[in-house]
């Protein structure tokens, strides 16, 4: 899609609820919200101990989501993102669940790693925000994580997720619904411990305002503004009267507070610890509100993306700088790959934008292994793509890029190369890889006045590759390539002539 569709759509699958909006986009790619759904769907506190989504979890959210697949459906492909965070990262089976959560939405789902959730809450927060040249602190507590954050303008510079939220903290410190002074310490002992890594790294950015999103830190932020507490946002004053005031009460069912909303009162008190853990930590006074979070931040990424300002380029860019890549020939490498994919793009149906972008990503990054050895820098390499940390980018596509480079040269086994990816994406998958491979292949002389011409037809999985004018009689060791490829790709299932 490179036209910014008219409306666009994100839907965020929270630990404690799910969110969507919908907006309509002008020409200047300004979002105007039209719709805004939430439900409390408590996913977190559906995870057995062996962390498997319950049953009666998996029915409660896939109810709310064929919802909000009922409001969605009149929009296309890729005008509507949707991810999965904390209790999604952890359930383990979470691949089922979300193969049946995308054919009820309509859309499909992604899972985010918890510092990319970080850096689309900032995308959201500093939108909603007026422009000003200063450091700042953005705090977001979900149901199973918190996100730390601190940039300037639209750029963050420190990014963490922490494993606590109000769900979280909630069940393991207040299941019952009683709030003592005793439980309220080892909760607050239990933030501090999670703080404690990162606090010295975030205070000292030097960040001048704090501000906070999420449904926890609003409810918060009602709760003391009704009780007279504090007039601009939370302070570190009204959040010590609540503390008081929530051991004073000695249980939920006791809580007073007018502006506290039954869905939100049974974590109450688990935010209220996480945040008096995160104020303590990071020497917070007061924290203003944002009302724009995650969801903004996804829509103006993917317009970002629409647009051609993808961030996942600039941390390609990023990785092939600090793994000291050979960067001209894998821009040689790159064009040889989109070359073949251009010729073979309809009869594969792996024409679309978003595969044209992981083939060349995987041919920029095909050689990031051999920062560490190299003997067998395909699985190095890898390695490094599953693991790193890499914005823009959700866990799948960062498996199916980890997959291209490790499976860009030697033996190509399905189940060690591509076990990992969701078994819908393997024969896109297993493609590119060919492609990647065969682009490799054509340019092992690394010289820069090479350059390949071969026209590439392919009938299912039958491939043929022919040069022009014969010039593979001239080129006896491309020829030898060729035929050992013809060998390994017969493992999975691949004739190539030439």
């Amino acid at each position: 899609m490179d036209a910014l569709p008219p409306t666009v759509a994100a839907v965020d699958l929270g630990s404690n609820s799910f969110h969507m909006i919908v907006a309509n986009v002008d020409g200047q790619g300004h979002l105007h919200l039209v719709d805004r759904l939430r439900e409390m769907v408590r996913l977190a506190a559906g995870l057995d101990e062996g962390k498997y989504l319950t049953p009666v979890a998996r029915q409660r959210a896939i109810d709310c989501l064929s919802r909000f697949g009922q409001r969605l459906s009149n929009l296309p492909q890729g005008a509507v993102r949707a991810v999965g965070t904390n209790t999604l990262r952890q359930a383990r089976n979470g691949a089922a669940f979300i193969a049946e959560a995308q054919r009820v939405l309509g859309h499909p789902i992604e899972i985010i790693a918890g510092r990319e959730e970080a850096r689309l809450v900032y995308l959201g927060v500093a939108h909603g925000l007026a422009a000003r040249d200063e450091m700042r602190l953005v705090v977001d507590i979900g149901g199973g994580s918190t996100e730390l954050i601190v940039g300037e303008g639209f750029v963050p510079m420190e990014r963490e997720s922490l494993h606590m939220g109000c769900v979280s903290m909630t069940l393991a410190h207040f299941p019952d619904g009683r709030i003592s002074a005793e439980a309220m310490r080892r909760a607050e002992t239990a933030g501090a411990l999670e703080m404690r890594p990162v606090q010295e790294e975030f205070r000292a950015t030097g960040w001048q305002s704090a501000l906070g999103s999420s449904g926890t830190i609003r409810a918060i932020r009602e709760v003391v503004r009704g009780e007279g507490w504090s007039e601009q946002g939370i302070t570190y004053a009204s959040l010590k009267r609540l503390k008081k005031a929530l051991i004073e009460a000695g249980s939920l069912d006791r809580l007073g507070f007018a502006s506290l909303s039954p869905e939100r009162r049974p974590v109450f008190p688990g935010g209220v610890a996480v945040l008096l853990a995160v104020f303590k930590a990071l020497n917070i006074e007061q924290m203003m509100v944002s009302d724009q979070a995650l969801r903004e931040g996804l829509l103006y990424d993917m317009i970002g993306r629409i647009r051609h300002e993808d961030v996942r380029d600039r941390t390609v860019a990023s990785l092939s700088r600090r793994y000291g890549i050979d960067e001209p020939h894998a821009q040689r490498v790159e064009k040889t790959a989109r070359a073949l994919l251009d010729q073979v793009r309809n009869n594969w149906s792996i024409g679309s934008g978003d595969y044209a972008d992981m083939l060349g990503w995987a041919c920029r990054l095909h050689e990031i292994g051999l920062a560490v050895s190299h003997a067998q820098y395909q699985k190095h390499g890898g390695y490094i793509l599953q693991n790193a940390d890499m914005s823009g980018f959700s866990r799948q596509e960062q498996a199916l890029l980890a997959a291209l480079v490790r499976g860009h040269r030697r033996k190509l086994s399905p189940q060690d190369v591509f076990g990992t990816l969701p078994e819908s994406l393997l024969p896109s998958a297993i493609r590119l890889c060919i492609l990647l491979r065969l682009a490799v292949l054509l340019h092992r002389s690394r010289s820069a006045f090479c350059e390949p011409a071969p026209f590439l037809k392919v009938d299912g999985n039958r491939l043929h590759v022919a040069f022009p004018d014969d010039s593979l009689d001239a080129h006896p060791l491309t020829r030898a390539e060729l035929e050992g490829e013809s060998l390994r790709l017969k493992a999975v299932g691949f004739e190539l002539g030439f």
